[in-house]
């Protein structure tokens, strides 16, 4: 299976102009990079493999005048976002978006990879109760992001009895819905949020089983190795920045040493 949460478009400039996803011209030239990527991925799934896609979207905004255009985060990043990186700017006026549009990058990428031939089946929702605090005043604090599951085949793995929740008497086990309510957390090694080890548990496992492979082509921070390490799982992963590298040592080396300061199997006791 895979997991994981690709750059999002627009955010962050890392210094690797002819090599990095997220800084194209425009956004449906980002959706179809992620959609190439993703072919690559399906190609390495066993028949019964899913990919789980985290994605969050972005506004448009265009400063007149100034010859820039650049798509705002409507949520902080939770994945690759390096300290030092630059905030990206565009000297071309995107076709067909107005000023201040949400451009709809989640669902536009989940209807190309289906089109691609991916089956689409499920959008679950990532809950924030501790958004990042916004300061438009015309619409409302944005305190969600998506996570798409998809399936190579029309059969795939999902083991439905392992995500199972208590009801709310603790006297019986009922089945997780569609919404995930998951708080954002630091982590203490890094100057940027990282997706929460508790978002990505149940997505491994109910797709997977104990010793199977997981892959996540954008490991950024390391948090889907981590997970898969302390589930028992073997991990692969791809990142374009060493600078990560450290990082992603670390972090899988609390796993094996039980020094994680909040594990993600905690809401599993």
């Amino acid at each position: 299976m895979c997991v994981t949460s690709p750059p999002y478009y627009g955010l962050r400039d890392y210094g690797n102009e002819n090599d990095q996803i997220g800084l194209e011209e425009s956004p449906e030239e980002f959706i179809e990079q992620l959609v190439e990527v993703f072919r690559g991925v399906r190609d390495c799934l066993t028949d019964d493999g899913t990919l789980w896609v985290n994605i969050g979207d972005s506004y448009y905004n265009y400063r007149g005048g100034k010859g820039q255009a650049l798509p705002k985060q409507s949520v902080a990043k939770t994945n690759q976002d390096l300290p030092q990186a630059k905030n990206p700017r565009r000297g071309n006026k995107l076709k067909g978006y107005k000023e201040k549009d949400l451009i709809g990058i989640p669902w536009m990428l989940a209807f190309a990879l289906r089109k691609d031939g991916w089956y689409l089946r499920q959008d679950i929702v990532w809950s924030k109760p501790n958004p990042m605090p916004e300061s438009v005043r015309d619409r409302c604090t944005k305190s969600h992001e998506y996570i798409f599951l998809l399936s190579k085949n029309q059969n795939y793995y999902f083991d439905v009895e392992s995500i199972k929740e208590p009801t709310v008497d603790n006297k019986s086990m009922k089945r997780k819905k569609s919404v995930w309510e998951v708080k954002t957390k630091p982590y203490k090694g890094a100057h940027f949020a990282v997706y929460p080890y508790d978002l990505i548990v149940p997505t491994i496992l109910a797709g997977s089983e104990e010793s199977d492979i997981i892959l996540d082509p954008f490991m950024g921070s390391g948090t889907t190795a981590a997970v898969a390490k302390s589930l028992d799982r073997h991990y692969l992963g791809c990142e374009l920045h060493a600078d990560y590298d450290d990082l992603i040592q670390k972090r899988v080396r609390e796993v094996t040493n039980n020094k994680i300061s909040e594990s993600p199997l905690d809401q599993l006791m």
